[in-house]
């Protein structure tokens, strides 16, 4: 399988509800590092899994209404802890949107899954991983 992985960043504001969450219930910050890796069996035409430049201005795109909001504000998310999973599989339904619209490209379109991995911290990571099929 091979694979290529672009990376970004988004910088938010939330809250969390339920006692598991301890002193994140209260509004706080957090700074994600975000990776998405495009897997597909075979190379392109052009020896490529997906071209980099598109899948970076896709992922920009894709995190650019969420970086320096409140999720808390934002109706798509109204009830739901944004947890770092939560955002994962937000940001992976996104992507592979971008995919099916033809926004990275026709060679994209035989991209096989994606992987997207926030980055809490240097020591804690969540991510989300599915077919696309």
């Amino acid at each position: 399988m091979f694979a290529v992985e672009v990376r970004d960043h988004i910088m938010i504001a939330h809250s969390f509800r339920g006692a598991v969450f301890g002193p994140a219930q209260a509004l706080h910050g957090a700074t994600f590092v975000v990776d998405v890796a495009f897997y597909r069996a075979d190379l392109d035409e052009d020896g490529i899994v997906v071209d980099i430049g598109l899948a970076t201005e896709a992922l920009k795109a894709t995190l650019a209404p969420l970086n320096y909001r409140n999720l808390d504000d934002l109706p798509e998310f109204a009830g739901r802890n944004t947890t770092t999973e939560f955002l994962a599989r937000h940001i992976h339904g996104r992507i592979a949107a971008a995919i099916r619209e033809g926004r990275l490209g026709d060679g994209a379109l035989a991209v096989e899954r994606l992987k997207v991995s926030l980055h809490e911290s240097h020591v804690a990571r969540a991510w989300y991983e599915a077919d696309l099929g």
